[in-house]
């Protein structure tokens, strides 16, 4: 929790989100907002420690979390309004851009190598050394998710396509379930689900996004309509979400005992062995590392379209879409803007 000297600073920021804006933080009414996300992934973990700091409450917001076993149920849940804001696979980003009017307002982190192909341990050399092998044998695979992308990627580098398997969708559950008891032929999964499928059954990572030159961001979103009717929330939000993310790169090992913490409330038990790999292998941006990754949103210039356009290529190639989206149509820096353009804020957003 902060000390008491940060206070005059979390009233401005609050008064400008709360209603009866100009009355004591301690007499604001919290103002409510829906946050969406995957329990048990990394870029989740921004929330959890937010929470227990205190953080929300410190920006004025008051958020109810609903949580989602994968993308695609995530972003469709957007067309009722279950949520606001939250954190997805850019796969499902770009799917709900076209589908659930959702908007791509930032990063939660680079998550090319905690997408993979795995293999069983007394396979994976045979596989390495004769791709084709894989012909005719299941791929399990959360299909229109991030997990695909990098499989199809995989497959591709390897002179293969997903016709030349039999493709098999089944959540990331499903997937750990039926591969530990000899099912399928390949594993596309996620971390952590990567190193739960390492520790239950010695399988290994034959080719990750990484590897296979698929880039895979995790994406801050939100509802067009809420983003438009909501501006100073959606920065509230985001300013909570980075103020987290530079707190955990400066508090590696309290990081990891709180993921630990945060993965086991969702039935995820891993050594912290896996939950530092996972520190290690995705990098994860504050405020001024995610301006630059969103300069020139506005004219489809900017890292990040480069980062969405595979994404949305892969989407047609699976005949998901029919068209790839631009990502100046769906990607915005606005809010982040917003954030840094307010000095409060942006103080808040870097943990001064």
């Amino acid at each position: 929790m902060w000390k008491q000297v940060r206070r005059p600073t979390l009233a401005v920021i609050a008064g400008a989100i709360a209603v009866g804006a100009g009355t004591p933080l301690a007499a604001q009414q919290l103002t409510p907002i829906g946050v969406s996300y995957q329990p048990a992934v990394y870029w989740a973990v921004p929330y959890y420690i937010a929470t227990e700091k205190g953080w929300w409450k410190e920006a004025g917001l008051e958020p109810k979390f609903t949580t989602f076993a994968s993308g695609a149920p995530q972003v469709a849940a957007a067309a009722s309004k279950s949520w606001d804001v939250g954190g997805t696979g850019s796969a499902p980003a770009v799917l709900g851009s076209q589908r659930f009017n959702i908007l791509t307002i930032g990063i939660t982190n680079d998550e090319s190598a905690g997408n993979a192909v795995m293999a069983r341990s007394n396979e994976a050399a045979g596989i390495a050394a004769n791709p084709s092998s894989l012909k005719g044998k299941q791929l399990l695979v959360t299909t229109n998710s991030t997990g695909e992308y990098a499989a199809v990627a995989c497959l591709k580098k390897w002179g293969l396509g997903p016709k030349d398997m039999q493709v098999v969708n089944l959540n990331q559950q499903e997937i750990i379930s039926a591969f530990a008891t000899g099912t399928g032929g390949l594993a596309a999964v996620w971390a952590p689900n990567i190193y739960t499928l390492e520790e239950r059954t010695g399988s290994k990572v034959i080719c990750s996004g990484k590897e296979a030159n698929a880039i895979i961001p995790g994406a801050l979103v939100v509802r067009r309509d809420f983003a438009e009717q909501n501006p100073d929330k959606v920065a509230a939000y985001l300013a909570v979400y980075l103020r987290a993310v530079t707190w955990q790169k400066a508090h590696r090992e309290e990081t990891i005992k709180m993921m630990k913490t945060f993965y086991e409330k969702s039935g995820v038990i891993l050594p912290e062995k896996y939950l530092a790999r996972e520190i290690d292998t995705r990098p994860t941006y504050g405020l001024d590392e995610q301006l630059k990754l969103l300069s020139g949103a506005k004219s489809g210039d900017a890292t990040v379209d480069k980062w969405f356009k595979g994404l949305g290529d892969y989407l047609v190639s699976t005949g998901t879409l029919k068209e790839a989206p631009k990502g100046a149509d769906f990607i915005t820096s606005v809010y982040m803007e917003r954030v840094a353009a307010d000095p409060n804020l942006k103080a808040f957003a870097e943990g001064k």
